[in-house]
């Protein structure tokens, strides 16, 4: 096989699988093997949590929002950081398009528990998502969603 047919090769066979994460991610839901993590929600209702690595964290706010904290369209939201290699800011709300803010004015990332484990996933109103050492996938209901982790972001 000579050098360009080995390239063409590897290029499909990345994209294919890249496409194939992303589909069972965002079209199809979390994978059944993972197991849920419970994350008890803090006195406001808010729910936070940071991947193993420190590097994302994320904050769920219930559908109404807080004494202090309006969510844009009154429904639940979540809001996910990812501090490196810049600093990056998802928000995924109850309804809508997933938003993607490139350095956000505040930057209060990552706090130091509770982390949601390699291999879980977690669960709030419409939203569901799975933390792997790859990075973290999160979806609503309608399969809407993201990907973030140091090496991209994918916004659907």
């Amino acid at each position: 096989m000579n050098y360009q047919m080995r390239r063409k090769f590897q290029t499909a066979r990345t994209l294919l699988l890249i496409a194939g994460i992303f589909g069972l991610a965002i079209v199809l839901g979390v994978p059944a093997k993972a197991a849920e993590q419970y994350i008890a929600a803090e006195d406001n209702g808010q729910i936070a949590f940071i991947m193993p690595s420190g590097n994302i964290g994320c904050v769920y706010t219930p559908a109404g929002g807080t004494e202090t904290y309006s969510t844009l369209d009154g429904g639940a939201e979540l809001q996910c950081d990812r501090v490196a290699p810049s600093y990056v800011r998802v928000v995924l709300s109850a309804s809508g398009a997933t938003q993607r803010i490139n350095n956000p004015g505040e930057q209060p990332c990552c706090s130091i528990e509770p982390k949601l484990a390699y291999g879980n996933t977690w669960r709030a109103g419409p939203f569901q998502c799975i933390s792997e050492t790859r990075g973290l996938t999160c979806v609503r209901d309608e399969n809407t969603g993201f990907v973030l982790s140091r090496a991209q972001i994918i916004v659907k």
